[in-house]
């Protein structure tokens, strides 16, 4: 590659004369003008060019594109004046392997950082059937960088002359060993992998545990899901027991809303009609309940002792359930009791059909002979 470039740029060059150095040093002036007025076209003609497209994409990729740019222009001027100066073969073949390995790590950067960019702004723009969203964001983040970085290292082996048959073999038989060895890490990592694919849960959303455990999602990686409780006590559970658990998804479904229900009892020969008034006045009030779906009021069974109505109203996320359950059972104690409705409870009337004889007072006959 050099070798062309130096015979493109040959009449320049001749005009140093034949001393090496002197040649070698034109062209390193020569790559550092070239790279300054590309790096000014790029920044200044080529950015306000891509600014009027409206799409904020290309003007970071525009960005992005300017310092690879610079740098390989000023690195390639560095391999034809090494190619110049016709120094001895290991001394030339050190330097044009640690060029051009730091123009693979250069590109392999830029690259990295295009395709996160790409891949935030396809999240961003995603909608319901997208593969690219927020929850599957970080998982192509990692598949690109291991791609990335997988042939990176190939081509800087490649540049040293290094065979990698023996690499390659060498790293499949430590795989197979990691494989056995990790094989609960590597579970939670194809756990996490199918968890930000499928996307049965989402950050912010409140789930239940099949063990009992309710809280916030706070955190979801490839190896485990942290959850928040009600405690504020955060639970990090590995992914693959996420993954083989029945998780209920409070947040889910058609909207954030969930439904709240306060069951309470009346004593028998209570008003019914004056029952479901009161309640649904009391639910209607409340500022935290939602006023669509409207709240409704249920007579469920006829309880030992109590008729067993039931409270049916809906809050804006699961977060409030708690707080609205502790207002409304507040408002209906109070209410209830300016109402004159009873709030029954367990008890028990016992009846006394007849005392015991040695009570009354008689005896028996039999008693008396004796």
């Amino acid at each position: 590659m050099e070798t062309q470039l130096l015979d493109y740029f040959r009449p320049v060059i001749d005009l140093f004369g034949d001393h090496p150095y002197l040649r070698a040093i034109a062209v390193l002036v020569l790559a550092f003008a070239i790279a300054n007025i590309l790096a000014f076209v790029i920044s200044k003609i080529v950015g306000k060019l891509v600014l009027k497209t409206g799409n904020r994409l290309d003007d970071h990729v525009t960005k992005l594109l300017r310092t690879p740019v610079y740098w390989t222009v000023i690195l390639v001027g560095t391999l034809m004046a090494i190619e110049l100066l016709q120094l001895p073969a290991a001394l030339s073949k050190v330097g044009r392997g640690t060029i051009l390995s730091i123009l693979i790590l250069i590109w392999a950067g830029f690259v990295i950082r295009v395709a996160r960019l790409f891949i935030r702004t396809m999240s961003a723009r995603s909608g319901i059937h997208s593969v690219i969203r927020p929850q599957t964001q970080p998982l192509f983040n990692n598949i690109v960088i291991v791609i990335v970085v997988a042939l990176s290292v190939y081509l800087v082996f490649n540049t040293w002359d290094i065979d990698m048959t023996a690499w390659l073999a060498s790293a499949g038989i430590v795989g197979i060993a990691v494989g056995f060895a990790a094989k609960d890490t590597l579970a939670n990592l194809f756990a996490g992998v199918f968890i930000l694919a499928d996307a049965p849960y989402k950050i912010g959303d409140y789930v239940v545990l099949d063990s009992g455990e309710r809280g916030k999602v706070t955190h979801i990686g490839i190896r485990s899901t942290r959850i928040l409780t009600r405690d504020d006590v955060e639970i990090t559970i590995p992914n693959s027991i996420m993954g083989n658990t029945r998780v209920t998804n409070q947040s889910g479904g058609p909207h954030e809303k969930f439904r709240t229900r306060v069951p309470i009892g009346v004593a028998y020969g209570s008003d019914i009609d004056q029952v479901r008034r009161v309640l649904t006045e009391i639910a209607q009030q409340d500022p935290d309940v939602c006023e669509a779906p409207e709240p409704r009021v249920r007579f469920r069974q006829f309880g030992p002792s109590s008729l067993d109505f039931e409270l049916l109203c809906w809050v804006e996320n699961p977060e409030l359930r708690g707080r609205v359950v502790d207002a409304l059972n507040s408002t209906i104690y109070k209410h209830f009791k300016v109402e004159g409705i009873e709030i029954p409870y367990a008890k028990h009337d016992v009846f006394i059909k007849q005392m015991p004889r040695a009570w009354s007072g008689t005896t028996n006959d039999a008693d008396d002979k004796d």
